[in-house]
């Protein structure tokens, strides 16, 4: 299986439910978010591409023009905005931005700081 990778980021701001009050997630806070995308397939195109890394370009704007400087709480507020459901509210979204063929294997990965990731494979 051959895969390509691409590492997109943002700022955002937010604040988890269903914590105690003294857990620090629990107020409002922020962070540099590093959103890794990986596609996998069993084959590669006639120029030898998963997918030219350009064509990742849409997926880009809408990051930036949607979460980048805004509250995760009033973009999502059906989630508790934790990292584990950003990386499937944004899962979601790379694929409706890219129309992949349904044999390429899309992963997205989130990570708050830099030691922690979460991810969403379906």
């Amino acid at each position: 299986m051959f895969s390509i990778s691409k590492d997109f980021a943002f700022s955002a701001s937010h604040q988890l439910g269903g914590l105690p009050n003294d857990h620090p997630c629990s107020r409002l806070h922020g962070h540099n978010y590093i959103v890794r995308v990986t596609l996998m397939a069993d084959y590669l195109d006639r120029v030898g591409f998963i997918l030219d890394y350009r064509a990742l370009d849409p997926f880009a704007r809408w990051l930036a023009m949607t979460l980048d400087h805004q509250h995760l709480n009033d973009v999502m507020p059906h989630l508790n905005p934790t990292a584990e459901h950003l990386a499937g509210y944004l899962h979601k979204e790379v694929c409706s931005a890219l129309g992949l063929p349904d044999d390429v294997r899309v992963v997205v990965a989130v990570s708050e700081t830099p030691k922690t990731w979460a991810s969403y494979i379906p």
